[in-house]
């Protein structure tokens, strides 16, 4: 298991300038709770499934499985 910024550093930008607007929630969110901190809850409960492969919410993070 990796997990790993996006690729695309336009995406990467956006999202981080996306979280320093809002004190280090997701930028996708509207709600500033402990879940929407990020990585998100949504994003480590995927960390942690065997079988999730793919992008968080935000697109900022990927998961492989190798």
């Amino acid at each position: 298991m990796a997990v790993r910024l996006n690729e695309d550093k336009e995406i990467v930008a956006r999202i981080k300038e996306g979280l320093k607007k809002k004190d280090g929630y997701c930028p996708c969110r509207l709600e500033k709770t402990e879940e929407n901190k990020c990585i998100c809850k949504e994003f480590k409960d995927q960390i942690a499934d065997p079988e999730f492969e793919g992008y968080c919410h935000c697109m900022l993070y990927y998961k492989s499985r190798d």
